[in-house]
């Protein structure tokens, strides 16, 4: 047996494999509500043997989508629409989790793939955007510094969208501060030059993440795990650091966060030396520091080296996002490639046969008699 393909149990929670789908914006929302591309892009990857799939950034505010066509759990109505694609998700013996998250100065944003880049205006259906300070995402309109009744209130959102995302039926809660979004914002002198509580020391512009940490955890089922996403490095001078973020996430680990998945960037352009693996060395001492367990990502697509990174004890899991697109059917073309049992991967209650290859349908067809099809 491989360590990709071993159970992990965190909390109350165990996943078949440590092969997990990251959290990536579809932009193709309505209102909130997520469809059914959704259902596809999920279901898809759970019927391919992901460990655990993870929904994309979903705001739980309405201003605290990246783009209009973001996905929310900011009311009621979104719960039975998440609901059907967790059900899905979990009849082919997937875990999935939901990202909550509040983008701050980086709302309001097209979408990118079909039109302009930029912020959107009011007038065309965008918003006034809100940030630690006022400063502007290079490119972006400027933000609203938020009062301080407004930054409390902030913990308590993320809190409500928690329990709306227990009732639809997840199994994780992954809050964002990476990215550049609004608790990245908050956690970097990049984008806050406050002289308050939120702003100054390394202390201060953790707090609104730690609040809003122990919010959610109060609100979050004890048996269920909470993640956390952080950008480790901002990858420009003057800005975070590793050995910075390292600490806060030690801090996160005693309000009990179960799990860092430790990304990079996006909160100022920068140059960064992309190429395979590339980020594995801060998930690697931001584990170290905090003595959390974390997810990897970065460019990790190839079934030995997601292997070779919880061999090395860089990760204790592997994130993968675009190969996850190329291919929804990854983890069974790496136990393929390992030689690892299909048993090993999750089970469809109804396809079950098809783990020993006596049956040529289900969610496994691609693999069938023990031959890759």
């Amino acid at each position: 047996m491989t360590l990709l393909f071993s159970p992990l149990t965190i909390r109350g929670t165990t996943f078949a494999n440590r092969a997990w789908l990251a959290p990536m914006c579809q932009y193709s929302a309505t209102d909130g509500s997520p469809n059914d591309w959704h259902l596809v892009h999920l279901g898809a990857r759970a019927a391919g043997g992901f460990g655990l799939v993870i929904a994309e950034a979903t705001a739980v505010v309405p201003e605290g989508r990246i783009s209009p066509q973001d996905t929310g759990l900011w009311h009621e109505g979104h719960v039975a629409q998440w609901r059907r694609i967790t059900d899905f998700v979990h009849a082919r013996g997937t875990k999935v989790g939901v990202q909550l998250a509040h983008a701050g100065r980086k709302a309001s944003t097209y979408r990118g793939f079909d039109g302009p880049r930029g912020s959107v205006p009011p007038d065309d259906g965008g918003w006034q955007t809100v940030g630690p300070s006022s400063l502007p995402f290079p490119g972006y309109a400027a933000p609203r510094e938020l009062t301080i009744e407004q930054i409390g209130a902030i913990p308590g959102a993320f809190a409500a969208a928690a329990v709306r995302a227990d009732r639809a039926g997840f199994d994780v809660v992954e809050l964002h501060a990476a990215h550049g979004y609004l608790l990245h914002q908050f956690l970097s002198p990049l984008s806050n030059d406050r002289v308050d509580d939120y702003g100054g020391s390394p202390e201060n512009r953790a707090r609104l993440l730690v609040e809003t940490v122990d919010a959610v955890r109060a609100a979050w089922p004890a048996d269920k795990p909470l993640f956390v996403r952080l950008s480790a490095t901002d990858w420009v001078e003057g800005g975070l650091a590793v050995a910075e973020v390292a600490l806060v996430a030690k801090e996160l680990g005693a309000h009990g966060v179960d799990l860092l998945d430790v990304s990079t960037g996006g909160n100022a352009p920068a140059t960064i030396p992309v190429g395979p693996g590339y980020q594995v060395p801060a998930a690697r001492e931001v584990r170290e520091t905090s003595g959390l367990p974390v997810a990897a990502v970065g460019l990790l697509t190839d079934p030995l080296q997601a292997e070779a990174v919880l061999v090395d004890g860089s990760a204790d899991a592997v994130l993968l996002g675009r190969e996850g697109l190329r291919d929804p059917f990854w983890p069974l073309r790496a136990a393929h490639e390992l030689g690892v049992p299909t048993s090993a991967l999750p089970v469809d209650p109804g396809t079950a046969d098809v783990v020993t290859g006596t049956v040529e349908t289900g969610w496994q067809a691609p693999y069938v008699r023990g031959t890759w099809v």
